[in-house]
């Protein structure tokens, strides 16, 4: 029994250390979009701005592949990833990492993952390697059982 409380107390703690994300400077999206039907923005300070488009007929579906293009202007990124996460729940990690497709461009694939709710609240959150160390922003969206 205390071996078995070990290991979930060990899960819990690597969960938590990959989800840390306290090296992130983070930038609230700059206007209420919707990502199921087109790109969501964001303005990082005063350094310039990232955008997130997936890539989609329309809906975002649990377990489906979606294409993720996202675009930084004023800021050299080394890398971007996304990540989906659930804003009521944890799901556990879906991160993404995208490859540079030309200059601030940066493109990949992702997937949100099952929930039993008939409506899951999901977070978008796109970070962005600097040489000034690592930024992003966040854009919510929800996802409708099929």
């Amino acid at each position: 029994m205390t071996g078995l409380a070990l290991a979930a107390c060990a899960w819990y703690a690597f969960a938590h250390w990959l989800h840390r994300d306290s090296d992130v400077t983070w930038f609230p999206p700059t206007a209420s979009c919707d990502l199921h039907a087109a790109p969501c923005s964001a303005t990082l300070g005063d350094r310039g701005r990232l955008t997130l488009h997936v890539q989609t007929n329309g809906r975002i579906d649990a377990l489906e592949t979606l294409p993720l293009d996202v675009e930084v202007e004023g800021v050299k990124a080394t890398r971007v990833e996304v990540d989906f996460i659930g804003r009521d729940m944890d799901l556990g990690l879906h991160r993404f990492a995208l490859s540079a497709s030309a200059p601030g461009r940066f493109k990949g694939q992702g997937q949100v993952g099952m929930c039993t709710q008939t409506v899951m609240p999901w977070r978008a959150r796109v970070i962005l390697e600097t040489p000034a160390g690592k930024m992003g922003s966040w854009f919510d969206f929800d996802v409708v059982r099929s």
